[in-house]
């Protein structure tokens, strides 16, 4: 999601004279586009700030800002405790930037945090940020109203609304034009996406109907799906199409029914088991991610045992595991307690980490022997003579340099594997 924001607000500056920058030496305006999900994001954003002060330091005219869900949630605390910001904006305030920056002045920093009930930004065309033209994302609805006790979205992104049908076909068909292979539709929870059109309700399953009929060559991912919002009209879809990807990310967060209850998830285990089960049904072979949040408020070594034994028996493919930080401004934090220890919470998470890493080599290891249709993305990190690119599953594929181009698809076989990457050759 924040990756596609930077692209929305930097379309909206250029339209307005300024141009982006990838040499950080030479910006005269640092804009950091922030997420308050996880305390080490925040975290993260205050040590970057301290190093953009060095760079003040030595470039007074430096204009800094702050912009997304951290400057969302803090607002004006921000201006007191980072006293080198110049500009704070809210997700809902990008088409304000320009405003906010004309504004910006010595002891004055100019702030923006209203959130809108209707903005989705649909009738912006993104530049591009990506460096591969490969793969790109598209933003097709904005907000949450799902209350998970422990999420900080509803109150930094606001209520939910979705974009125009149109706009996203439309900005999909120019990706394609650019020469991309691949978009990612992105939600807070795709699988609410609703927009009316002539009186009648366009659900997320007939988005990706449209979308996946544009062209064949193009590819759909999609993040992230609620396990009580996936139905089986949406699998039905996936399975009929085969430019979908059949790769499903699927947040559990907890295997315990009581500790999903203090979550506010809204499903049991058990109809998350029953979820999974109806996705191989309809999609035999489709890879299974999901998030994973050790040490939630009164979670007991049982409620982690249970955790463990879900994913034994969902056999993820892969994996985001973090342990529990307590956000402001969350029903978790004024409610619950924050009763379980850190170190706790991070022999837990260790242990899940552990399992993960079982589960997705065991994962990796059945495709071993199996051929592979690989869109390529780019070269290897690792080497230049080789060329990275994933599969229908998500699963990244790395192989020795061919004649082929990077936005090409080619079939590789998978030779051989570790946790995380399948290692194989063009027959």
């Amino acid at each position: 999601m924040n990756f596609s924001d930077s692209e929305i607000i930097a379309s909206i500056l250029a339209e307005n004279g300024y141009s982006y920058s990838r040499n950080l030496a030479d910006a005269d305006i640092l804009l950091i586009n922030t997420c308050s999900i996880r305390e080490n994001a925040e975290q993260k954003v205050r040590r970057r700030l301290q190093y953009f002060h060095s760079l003040k330091k030595k470039k007074p005219d430096l204009v800094i800002g702050l912009l997304g869900c951290m400057a969302e949630r803090l607002k004006t605390a921000l201006i007191e405790e980072e006293n080198l910001l110049d500009l704070i904006a809210g997700p809902d305030s990008y088409r304000d930037l320009p405003k906010l920056l004309e504004q910006v002045g010595p002891g004055h920093a100019s702030v923006n945090t209203i959130l809108s009930q209707e903005e989705t930004y649909a009738d912006i065309t993104p530049v591009r940020l990506d460096v591969n033209g490969v793969s790109g994302f598209i933003s097709i609805m904005r907000g949450c109203e799902n209350y998970c006790s422990y999420c900080v979205v509803p109150s930094t992104r606001g209520q939910e609304r979705s974009r125009d049908v149109n706009s996203i076909l439309r900005e999909i068909q120019d990706l394609l034009n650019k020469g991309y292979r691949e978009v990612t539709l992105l939600g807070q929870n795709v699988n609410s996406y609703r927009w009316l059109e002539n009186g009648t309700i366009i659900t997320f399953a007939d988005l990706l109907n449209r979308v996946a009929s544009i062209n064949r060559l193009m590819r759909i991912r999609f993040a992230t799906s609620h396990p009580k919002d996936l139905s089986d009209e949406l699998l039905l879809t996936i399975a009929q199409n085969s430019n979908i990807c059949k790769a499903i990310h699927l947040p559990v967060q907890s295997g315990s029914n009581k500790v999903l209850d203090r979550m506010n998830r809204k499903y049991t285990r058990e109809q998350y088991l029953e979820r999974i089960d109806t996705v191989r049904q309809y999609i035999p072979g489709c890879a299974i991610s999901t998030d994973i949040i050790t040490g939630f408020c009164g979670e007991t070594e049982e409620d982690h045992q249970q955790t463990l034994s879900l994913m034994k028996n969902v056999g993820f493919d892969f994996a985001y595991m973090f342990k529990y930080s307590e956000r402001n401004q969350t029903l978790a934090a004024e409610t619950l307690e924050n009763d379980v220890p850190d170190p706790v919470k991070a022999r837990r998470l260790r242990e899940v980490i552990s399992l993960q890493q079982e589960l997705s080599l065991k994962s990796n290891k059945s495709d071993v022997g199996k051929t592979f249709e690989i869109l390529i993305e780019g070269e290897s990190k690792r080497s230049k003579n080789y060329f990275s690119g994933r599969n229908s599953q998500n699963k990244v594929v790395i192989f020795p340099k061919t004649k082929s181009e990077v936005g090409h698809y080619v079939n590789v076989k998978i030779l051989r594997c570790t946790s995380a990457t399948l290692l194989g050759e063009m027959p």
